[in-house]
């Protein structure tokens, strides 16, 4: 019998894999990718703006927000869409985040978001969610396109370098900061408690200062000290010419005091000053800029408040000085609040004067001796701009301007970073939560021992039980009803925790006294003379280096102070002034804002 040969298996069915032929396996393997291929694109169609925007509620709510803000429209011409933010790139974390959203569908089924009024009361719920997952991947998807890196502080403003220079340093990411840029911000709605948790440093994201960010930073702050070193010395020329017309001027005035002497008639009023500080040459001491700017209703409480102030976590968190971050940029600030706005909302001036000006660009001088020390200011008169709401438009007409300097003592919360800005109060006369005659007189006692009539004076957060920072549950900013014990207040007067306080007024009058738990006058030495001449305003005054005297701040060597000054100008009162922010002082140190130099 003969055999026949065995047939020969087909290639496509020989077994491979797991008894699985592999004709199997290639339809299998086809299969697969043309599954992949049309999961993926339609995931990846899921990630374009178009399909975001379908329904009404991302169309008409979120995107309306999005439309026109830096992530939509920017000088790149590259914008941000939905996904860019809100869907990670890699897969693991993509296919996770997809899974997420899918209880969007069923928000979408029930109309959770439906309308307007919904999805306005939902938000904040939709908001935290998004601030959470963000926060805990160090904002990952905000540094697919940003990081800190790649901001080198030459192209950044003084403020924002400084802000993601401690990012860096302590652990903070994007979205501590960067609420709202592209939508609404609504982080007010969140609980201080809540924000406070959330915000906090993660030691975890904490970074090594690239060598480049601290080149560009080097490089940057060597051509800011360059530009400051060529304007001192524009300020300077400017200082010799005003020098030279006071000269004129105080001259003019002597040949008239000279010519009434001798009988001959004049007219011309004569210019007062030149009996205080005789004895210094002030065309030999240096003179220092200060920029004076308008602040409005921009109180301590307000620049604590995150909710306020975008850099106060920098300053209660981080230590930095207030100049560190708005040296550069008074002109501005003072600008903007000065014509009605400044703040979050535009709140910081809600009574504008017409006309007023934003800044004051004045010089200082100082000089001492064995037992005194010596003050000069001055700066440009301006035209009379009316106050609105009072009566004649002048709120002193007495005074047409007041000087006021402030040298801060020891203990004073803040003091070093913020200088005088610690005794200004949101519920201090003419702020936002100034109690009233009404509420004053409700507290007699209170208003007894701050000799309040009607208004409440600056004072200092340590004289008072309880400061509201916040604004937790509607209440007033500030505590000026929260009095502590008067002998604990006494206490701090004689360790040294007050604000010195020198005021000159146009007549040449002057008073000394200290701020603690309010205004006070005392009989501290003080010496002034204020003068009037070619438009411009000169005050001087002069005080003992150390009296020994009850408020006074001792000035001595080898120590830095830091101090605060201010100007009411125009007949101005109250929070209407111009302010210096932290300005450091020392005798014969030329490292200081203010060199007291010796004569």
């Amino acid at each position: 019998m003969t055999q026949e040969p065995k047939k020969k298996t087909p290639i496509w069915r020989k077994t491979l894999l797991w008894g699985m032929p592999i004709g199997g396996i290639a339809i299998a393997f086809a299969a697969g990718i043309i599954f992949w291929g049309g999961f993926n694109t339609a995931m990846e169609a899921t990630n374009t703006k178009q399909f975001c925007i379908s329904c009404h509620e991302m169309r008409d709510y979120v995107f309306e927000e999005y439309k026109g803000t830096i992530h939509d429209v920017n000088r790149s011409g590259v914008g941000a869409v939905c996904s860019d933010c809100h869907v990670p790139k890699d897969w693991t974390h993509k296919i996770i985040r997809k899974i997420q959203a899918s209880k969007e569908l069923y928000g979408k089924v029930m109309g959770t978001i439906s309308t307007p009024e919904k999805f306005d009361a939902k938000r904040i719920e939709l908001a935290m969610h998004e601030w959470e997952r963000m926060k805990k991947t160090d904002s990952r998807e905000c540094r697919n396109c940003h990081n800190f890196e790649s901001m080198m502080p030459e192209f950044q403003r003084p403020r924002a370098r400084q802000q993601h220079l401690n990012a860096m340093e302590t652990g903070q990411t994007c979205i501590d900061c960067h609420k709202g840029i592209a939508h609404k911000n609504i982080r007010d709605r969140a609980t201080d408690e809540y924000l406070e948790a959330l915000e906090a440093p993660n030691p975890k994201f904490a970074r090594t200062i690239p060598q480049a960010y601290r080149d560009s930073l080097a490089r940057v702050e060597a051509k800011e000290a360059q530009a400051a070193e060529a304007k001192k010395a524009e300020d300077q020329a400017k200082q010799d010419a005003v020098q030279a017309q006071i000269a004129a001027a105080v001259e003019a005035a002597r040949e008239e005091e000279r010519a009434k002497a001798s009988g001959e008639s004049t007219d011309a009023k004569p210019a007062a000053g030149g009996s205080v500080a005789s004895n210094v040459d002030w065309n030999s001491v240096p003179s220092s800029a200060l920029t004076l700017f308008y602040p409005g209703q921009a109180s301590f409480e307000f620049v604590q408040n995150g909710k306020q102030h975008g850099g106060a976590r920098p300053l209660t968190k981080g230590g930095d000085q207030c100049s560190t971050c708005h040296a550069a940029e008074l002109e501005t600030i003072g600008n903007k609040i000065v014509a009605g706005g400044g703040g979050k909302n535009g709140e910081l001036e809600p009574t504008p004067i017409p006309g007023k000006r934003g800044v004051i660009n004045a010089t200082v001088q100082a000089a001492h001796d064995e037992q005194n020390v010596y003050f000069r200011l001055s700066w440009n008169d301006t035209p009379h701009s009316p106050a609105p709401f009072v009566d004649g438009g002048k709120m002193d007409p007495e005074n047409q301007i007041k000087v006021a300097m402030m040298i801060t003592g020891t203990g004073i919360e803040m003091g070093e970073q913020v200088g005088c800005w610690a005794t200004c109060h949101a519920d201090n006369t003419y702020m936002p939560f100034d109690p009233g005659a009404e509420a004053i007189a409700a507290n007699p006692e209170t208003a007894e021992r701050l000799h309040a009539q009607g208004s409440v004076t600056k004072y200092l957060s340590v004289t008072r039980s309880d400061i509201e920072i916040k604004g937790r549950g509607d209440k007033p900013q500030g505590g000026w009803d929260k009095l502590i014990a008067a002998e604990e207040i006494q206490q701090y007067l004689k360790d040294g925790t007050f604000m010195d306080l020198m005021r000159v007024y146009a007549d040449g009058s002057a008073t000394n006294g200290y701020l603690l738990e309010r205004r006070v006058v005392n009989d501290g030495e003080i010496q002034a003379e204020a003068t009037l001449s070619a438009g411009i305003w000169t005050v001087v005054f002069a005080r003992p280096l150390n009296s020994g005297a009850e408020g006074d701040v001792p000035l001595e060597p080898g120590k830095t102070y830091t101090v605060g000054f201010a100007i009411h100008d125009d007949f101005t009162a109250a929070r209407f002034h111009h302010v210096t922010l932290n300005t450091s002082l020392a005798l014969d140190d030329a490292n200081a804002n203010i060199n007291v130099v010796k004569q």
